[in-house]
């Protein structure tokens, strides 16, 4: 066995994945006569749990480590700590001590931690899953369990939020949200995906019930501050695509809103430019907190990393979208290929591994409907469509944004499959979006 891995994680994992079950039991029950999507509740909770499992066994058996292992030996060494050394224990986790100064904490008993303070990203994740850890016994599939569980809200909510404008397509977005394989498999598990994927799914929810549907509570706007607070301290660069959405998305609210159809020609572009502005200036502003990837250092990262990925160290498993420099107009140069290679990429002629080629077909498949659309539509017709529908507009301009910012940053393919997942969920249920308004508009009915 695995020294990482224990007896807890055989005698374990069927328990807490009967209790998880009975969980989601017990809420599609609860409200399936009054919410039909309910239907979808217990299958999909499962299915992520099975996702995260699947994960941990590909990195320990497969990759022999990664990421998710280091995760779960850092969090174990932490709540080994708490029984050692109480204080420095409450000093690691709620302080931020310096990284030489907590090392000596820890010894062969406890264990070693991967990741310290010093790397606050990873660490705040780490800090997540200390006391998820110590419900799991350290169990790694246990613990993996109860993250897929934890998670599963913001990503219900999605679906649920995108159910209030296309009530008629549960089975669509429960597709889109609840069943996309690479989300299943990268944001299930002890990774940092799967905090931030339910947090997006989450500050959308919030985003739509407070400021769209103008529900003023104050449990939306607290969903709108953690998830946010949780984006930041993990993945910053999300905030690039979503907030600049989110504003865009209110202000072509508002302007569908006019009646009056010469005002609304005229003041369509002054409010969706206030709205452009007002985005450019809230990124601008936290430049702080994106780190690496604020305005002024991204360009320069991307170039940095279109020269690293045109070294021979990749194996074969990195892209090339093409020479550019670190200029505005050096970026967009570059733009149609970075916003392909982010959403489909890789493809069939990428493939070099198994996981690759799981990725390959779901991205095939997706170019095809894609296409399909873009040809049923004219092409014009299909942007037309996007303008025309506050919601879609949103789902069309996160995920075409976040695939430009990281088919432009990411050098390799086994980074792409595992970033790119925040956007599939909203590019997905933006297809069907686009579907269903065109069966609406034209009387065809469309099968894919």
């Amino acid at each position: 066995m695995n020294p990482l891995l224990s007896i807890f994680d055989i005698l374990l994992p069927p328990i807490y994945i009967l209790g998880a079950y009975l969980y989601g039991y017990y809420v599609k029950k609860k409200n399936i006569r009054e919410k039909p999507e309910y239907e979808y509740f217990t299958r999909g909770l499962m299915v992520r749990i099975f996702g995260a499992i699947a994960l941990g066994l590909i990195y320990f058996f497969y990759y022999d480590g990664g990421d998710t292992t280091n995760y779960h030996q850092t969090a174990t060494a932490y709540v080994n700590l708490l029984f050692e050394n109480r204080s420095g224990f409450l000093e690691g986790w709620l302080e931020n001590p310096s990284w030489q100064a907590m090392s000596s904490y820890f010894n062969e008993k406890t264990g070693y931690p991967v990741y310290f303070q010093r790397d606050n990203h990873s660490f705040f994740v780490v800090r997540i899953l200390i006391p998820i850890m110590a419900a799991a016994f350290n169990s790694y599939f246990t613990c993996a369990i109860l993250v897929a569980t934890f998670t599963y809200g913001g990503i219900w909510k999605l679906y649920q939020t995108f159910l209030k404008e296309f009530p008629s397509l549960r089975k669509e977005f429960a597709i889109a949200c609840l069943f996309i394989p690479s989300c299943v498999f990268w944001g299930s598990g002890l990774m940092k995906d799967s905090f931030t994927l339910s947090a997006v799914g989450w500050f959308t929810y919030g985003f739509y019930s407070f400021f769209i549907k103008k529900e003023r509570k104050i449990s939306y706007a607290l969903y709108l501050f953690i998830s946010g607070f949780v984006i930041l301290a993990i993945k910053p660069y999300i905030f690039f695509a979503l907030l600049p959405g989110s504003i865009l998305w209110l202000s072509n609210n508002v302007v569908k809103k006019i009646n009056h159809n010469f005002i609304r020609m005229i003041a369509s572009p002054v409010i969706l430019g206030i709205g452009a502005i007002l985005g450019y200036v809230s990124l601008d502003k936290m430049g702080d907190n994106l780190g690496q990837y604020n305005i002024d250092n991204v360009l320069d990262k991307a170039v940095v990393t279109q020269q690293d990925l045109k070294s021979d160290h990749y194996g074969g498993k990195s892209y090339d979208i093409g020479n550019f420099d670190a200029s505005i107009g050096g970026v967009l140069s570059v733009a149609p290929m970075a916003i392909f290679s982010g959403i489909f990429r890789p493809a069939i002629w990428d493939v070099r591994n198994v996981v690759m080629l799981i990725s390959s077909l779901e991205n095939t498949y997706l170019l095809v409907l894609t296409l399909f659309l873009l040809i049923k539509l004219k092409f014009l017709g299909f942007f037309s469509l996007i303008r025309n529908n506050p919601m879609l507009l949103f789902c069309m301009l996160f995920s075409l944004f976040f695939a430009y910012s990281v088919g432009l940053t990411v050098a390799n393919f086994g980074s792409l499959v595992r970033l790119r997942i925040p956007e599939l969920p909203f590019f997905v249920s933006g297809i069907f979006m686009l579907r269903h308004l065109y069966e609406k508009q034209s009387g065809i009915k469309v099968k894919f």
